[in-house]
Formats: structure tokens, sequence, C-alpha cells
């Protein structure tokens, strides 16, 4: 495991759980380093935003379950998990896998598979489990800094020492980007990464949702206001 791990463990007390070891290990091993290291940031964010709100691990949430959302949400952009299905979907079937290989109930197979599956869901994912929603918080503030306002004074500074952004959002999108033109099947025109990919196609090369419904074959026509 990588040896800069240790002082994040002691700096911050991450889980210390089977499955929680286990799915650390695995992200490590599976994901780009970039990946990995927003994943566990993720998770850090996300317990920082909880503690603000006054949520409580073991009583408000399951802490292993949030942990374990967030480290593996990114598993389909990995070589491994990079199916024919867009790469959040992708991702939550590999960690369903994961963590019934690994003795999980199905409970929280049914959590972690939410929680990766709508992580680009907007207004969505912060409806469901509180797993799901917190780990959902978590990881937009990393990519995007929703929420980032709300947060310690010196506390994403410490986490940005730890674990280096080395560019996150751009270098994230582009692996999106990279995987949706090898393989259009991953971009559905109205997905996330179907909007990412319609920025590197020449124009119209994607439709778009009055494309669709030109498209649908039932005859409808723009309603003109008065």
């Amino acid at each position: 495991m990588d040896a800069a791990l240790p002082p994040v463990h002691e700096e911050f007390g991450l889980p210390r759980t089977e499955l929680a070891v286990l799915a650390l290990r695995y992200a490590e091993e599976t994901e780009p380093a970039f990946v990995f290291r927003h994943s566990l940031r993720s998770y850090l964010f996300a317990r920082a935003l909880a503690d603000l709100d006054g949520a409580k691990p073991g009583v408000d949430f399951d802490d292993e379950l949030v942990f374990v959302s967030c480290v593996l949400h990114d598993l389909g952009l990995s070589e491994e998990g990079n199916g024919d299905q867009r790469f959040e979907v992708d991702g939550a079937d590999l960690a369903a896998r994961f963590l019934r290989e690994h003795g999980a109930d199905e409970r929280s197979v049914e959590v972690v598979w939410d929680a990766i599956a709508l992580h680009t869901s907007e207004g969505i994912a912060s409806r469901k489990n509180p797993e799901v929603a917190l780990a959902h918080a978590g990881i937009t503030v990393d990519v995007l800094g929703f929420g980032r306002e709300r947060l310690p004074e010196g506390f994403a500074d410490r986490v940005h020492a730890a674990l280096p952004r080395e560019d996150l959002a751009y270098a994230m999108t582009d692996l999106v980007v990279r995987q949706a033109l090898a393989n259009p099947a991953k971009a559905g025109p109205l997905g996330f990464p179907g909007q990412l990919l319609r920025h590197h196609l020449p124009q119209g090369a994607l439709p778009d949702w009055y494309d669709l419904i030109a498209q649908a074959g039932w005859g409808d026509r723009p309603v003109t206001s008065d």
C-alpha cells in the first residue's frame, strides 16, 4: 500500500474495519493514482460536512458505508471497471461485485451501488439514504467546490497537503472523455458522460434533447406561445 497512506490514517483517522481496509487497498491497486486520492479526499470532506451538520456515525449514518462508497465511487474510470455502460454504472456494478465477494450483506451492497451510480446525479443522490447523500456531498466538494465554504478553516489545506489534487477536475474529465471516444456506448446523449463528450465532437455529431424529440417518430411540433 502507498507509503503516504499511514500518515493519512494517523492524521485523519480513516475507518479500519476489515471491509474498509480491503476497499482502500482495492481502490489503490485498481484506480489511477489521482483518482484514488480524489476518492479519499471525497470521504474526508463528506465526514467533515457530517460533523458540521451534527450527524453522528453509527447513529445517523454508517461511516463504513460512506467510506467504501467514496473510495470505490470511481472504479468505472479504471481499466478493470471500463465496460460498456456509463462509467458511474460500470463502477457501481464492479463495487457491488467486490462487496459480495467479501461477504457484505445485500442492504450494504444496495447502498454502495446507489452512492456510486448516482454520484453525478444532482438532486437525486441527496434525497437517498444518508450514506448516499453524504458520499455525493463529499465528492461534489472535491470536484466542483460546492460547499467548500462550510469546511473548517484550514481543513482543505491539510487534506490537499496529504492528498495532492493533481489537477483532478480536468484530469478526471479527460479520462471520462477518452473512455467515451473509445466506446460511445458509454456516453448516452442525456447523461453526464455524454455532456462531456459533446464538447469533443463536431457540432451535431451527438444528438441533444431536441434532436431526440425530432427523431421520436410521433410528429410532435414546437408549441408556439402567444
